[in-house]
């Protein structure tokens, strides 16, 4: 997606209403109880679950909810067992989406995520279909408020491995290879420059604008995605005008 678009729907989940924030914690428990199963307790040497802790932090996840899904996830309490999916598939205005997705019943999520797709005006493709149109990349939004040197910045994020970085609008988009999100991150602490997003994502090579009706059926169904507690990420390669 766009930085802009990226940020809009950053800060609109930031106000999301009671039902919406539930499903966040959900998703965002079952993602540390992945990240611990997978790597371990410890942040330091687990980027998954470092990254879950950066959101489930960002998000005003309680202490308790965190510790509760760490324990799950080493095994102190029963908890069911999450197979990792991807689903890719299309959405009005031509655009491609790419969903993460953690379940217990891939049966149960398929027929589901289909559902969703076909209410609104998309449809569910084979795997590879979009993918191809992705790349994963660390991204780091700075908001202009806090820091305005555009300058300053770039030379800060190139020299720690940076690839790019945009401005767009009221923040900086910082973009660069998964490896490097550490040496990205720790130099914009030292340097006392407060990140509003840090995550690895999936970025677009290019983006498509959709317009009009076409935007309010994808924002729609993206949203729908969105609420259902199975799709824990939602990617796309479109570009929404600012308004």
């Amino acid at each position: 997606m766009s930085g802009h678009s990226k940020w809009a729907n950053i800060k609109r989940k930031k106000g999301a209403n009671d039902a919406i924030r539930g499903a966040i914690t959900t998703k965002i428990g079952r993602e540390i109880t992945i990240a611990v199963k997978m790597g371990g307790a410890d942040p330091t040497g687990n980027m998954r679950l470092k990254l879950a802790l950066s959101k489930a932090k960002a998000n005003n996840i309680p202490k308790d909810n965190i510790n509760r899904a760490i324990q799950k996830g080493l095994g102190a309490s029963e908890g069911s067992n999450y197979e990792e999916i991807t689903y890719e598939g299309y959405g009005p205005g031509g655009s491609a989406l790419m969903l993460d997705i953690l379940t217990d019943n891939r049966n149960r999520t398929a027929a589901d995520v289909r559902h969703i797709f076909s209410r609104h005006g998309g449809n569910l493709g084979e795997t590879g279909c979009v993918g191809w149109m992705f790349k994963q990349k660390a991204v780091f939004v700075v908001e202009k408020e806090n820091f305005d040197d555009e300058d300053a910045l770039l030379d800060l994020v190139l020299e720690a491995g940076a690839e790019d970085m945009k401005s767009d609008g009221e923040i900086f988009e910082i973009t660069g290879e998964p490896s490097d999100f550490d040496a990205i991150e720790k130099a914009l602490g030292e340097k006392g420059i407060e990140v509003a997003s840090a995550e690895v994502t999936m970025v677009p090579d290019n983006t498509v604008k959709v317009t009009g009706a076409d935007a309010d059926k994808l924002q729609n169904l993206i949203d729908a995605l969105e609420e259902n507690d199975d799709v824990q990420n939602v990617y796309g390669n479109y570009e929404f005008e600012d308004e």
